[in-house]
């Protein structure tokens, strides 16, 4: 599936978006999670540092 977002990214105005992939660990279980988000390349060093 992730190829199919990242190829729809190429094209049209999906050039100006960015998908950022971070690496959550859980409360409960200790277990890391992958979190998935497309933001706007503009705002992508903001987001980084947000969280």
């Amino acid at each position: 599936m992730a190829k199919k977002v990242v190829a729809s990214l190429k094209t049209g105005n999906g050039k100006g978006f960015a998908k950022i992939i971070r690496m959550v660990r859980s409360p409960k279980t200790n277990a890391y999670t992958f979190k998935e988000e497309i933001v706007p390349s503009d705002n992508v060093q903001e987001y980084l540092k947000k969280k």
